[in-house]
């Protein structure tokens, strides 16, 4: 059974110790994503069109609004990751560089003896409660040695090629800006479609080619986010955050919850810690 150990919000972004032992759907953050194999048997994980192993000493790095699901191997036992999702600004506060980002280079990290360091103090912090300081500093830490080690031998012609441009086409963007306004609602895309002047084939084609992922995957991601806030932020019970998402029970609710995070949203509630609370 898929569980959490912990999980820390923070001005970094947030940071899970998770066991699982499911498949997730195909999904995106608006995040830096770094999966971490702890312990547990190999699995894998598909970014974009390849897919990659994840076991001992095999990490993954994923760029903002980069598609991804993982993939369990073993249905009879969870493997534990640390899973971190990182601020962009954050980060770009944080290394005082220019030139620095959270656009990967390449997505396969390997876990030397510096990473694996790092990765141990991580997950022991948040077991241990130990200061939001403490923890935040190896996050730094963490996340700057995967970044440098990602752009390792990739040529500046290829680096130029995996920064995104904005989204040029104004009914892309309008569309977008209706999808923020509505997350709360049931979301209709062939209704946004219409609105901004598409037809829903033509939406979906230009949508893909402008932001890099399809429609749906970007409402899910919004509709993501905005349960995971009020889950971390609030009282509300899990049922009205399921309906004022536009889903039509607990039960469907739960199930879209686990199949992009992979444990219930009462779970994720339960043990989050949010960094600079009493």
């Amino acid at each position: 059974m898929s569980t959490a150990l912990a999980v820390h919000h923070g001005m970094f972004g947030r940071v899970a110790l998770y066991n699982l032992d499911r498949s997730l759907s195909v999904h995106a953050h608006r995040e830096g994503h770094l999966i971490f194999h702890v312990h547990g048997p190999v699995s894998s994980i598909r970014v974009d069109e390849r897919v990659f192993p994840l076991s001992s000493g095999e990490a993954i790095a994923i760029s903002p609004w980069q598609p991804h699901n993982y993939n369990s191997l073993n249905l009879n036992e969870p493997s534990l990751f640390l899973t971190l999702y990182i601020k962009p600004f954050w980060f770009l506060e944080a290394s005082r560089q220019a030139n620095a980002s959270l656009r990967f280079g390449r997505n396969p990290i390997d876990v030397n003896g510096t990473i694996a360091r790092l990765v141990t103090r991580v997950a022991a912090g948040m077991l241990d409660d130990a200061d939001d300081t403490f923890v935040a500093g190896y996050l730094y830490e963490l996340t700057q040695a995967c970044f440098d080690q990602s752009w390792q031998w990739i040529d500046e012609s290829a680096a130029s090629e995996r920064f995104t441009t904005p989204i040029r086409d104004f009914r892309v963007r309008n569309s977008v800006k209706l999808m923020k306004r509505s997350v709360s609602e049931r979301v209709a895309l062939d209704h946004i479609a219409r609105d901004c002047g598409l037809s829903r084939p033509h939406f979906y084609k230009l949508f893909r080619q402008q932001v890099g992922i399809t429609p749906n995957i970007y409402l899910n991601t919004l509709r993501m986010e905005s349960a995971i806030d009020r889950l971390t932020t609030t009282h509300d019970a899990v049922t009205d955050i399921g309906l004022d998402l536009g889903f039509s029970s607990q039960a469907s609710f739960s199930r879209f919850f686990i199949a992009n995070v992979g444990i219930p949203p009462s779970d994720y509630r339960r043990v989050v810690h949010l960094a600079g609370a009493a």
